[in-house]
């Protein structure tokens, strides 16, 4: 079967419409721009006038300051110097004057990264010791070309005990030069 849709619509009751008219008024144009200033004629151009350099004013010359008179002492006004005090005697304070005995002078770690690597050398350390027998100061006088190795033997001399230097029977702070070795076996 076929359907087929119908050509017209089916008639309907017609009931009075409501029909509004609307009218579109549209807005005046904008009124136009009024027209630019007409450009300035261009004034002429004057060619600069020569100006002379002003005359320097002569300046005064500077007032002479007074002279300064001094009296000459005589050579009986002037005291003599007083004698220079003799010069302290020098510290017995020498390197290698210390008995480079120790309380505890425990070897240094061996740094796993040079251990690794194979490297050998030699630090050799100036350490300042107090008069109980303490170290105050190490420098290394001599570096291994090591930085690892040089920092080992340091943190091993910080923690080192020395027997102080004896002078008169009193013991008193010195310095000495230890050298530390890093060998492999």
């Amino acid at each position: 079967m076929l359907l087929l849709a119908p050509m017209a619509p089916p008639p309907q009751d017609k009931a009075e419409e409501e029909v509004t008219l609307v009218n579109i008024i549209k807005p005046p144009p904008p009124p136009p721009p009024p027209p630019p200033p007409p450009p300035e004629p261009p004034k002429p151009i004057t060619p600069p006038k020569e100006l002379s350099p002003p005359k320097p004013t002569p300046l005064p010359p500077p007032p002479e300051p007074p002279p300064i008179v001094v009296d000459d002492p005589s050579p009986v006004d002037v005291p003599a110097p007083p004698p220079a005090p003799p010069a302290p005697p020098a510290p017995q304070n020498t390197l290698g004057s210390v008995d480079p005995s120790s309380k505890s002078r425990n070897p240094p770690n061996y740094p796993p990264s040079a251990l690794r690597s194979g490297i050998e050398g030699t630090v050799i350390l100036v350490i300042s010791i107090d008069a109980q027998g303490n170290v105050l100061d190490i420098e290394v006088e001599k570096s291994s070309r090591n930085r690892d190795l040089d920092r080992a033997a340091v943190d091993a001399a910080r923690k080192w005990r020395f027997n102080p230097q004896i002078e008169n029977g009193v013991a008193v702070a010195s310095r000495v030069r230890v050298p530390v070795d890093f060998t492999l076996n």
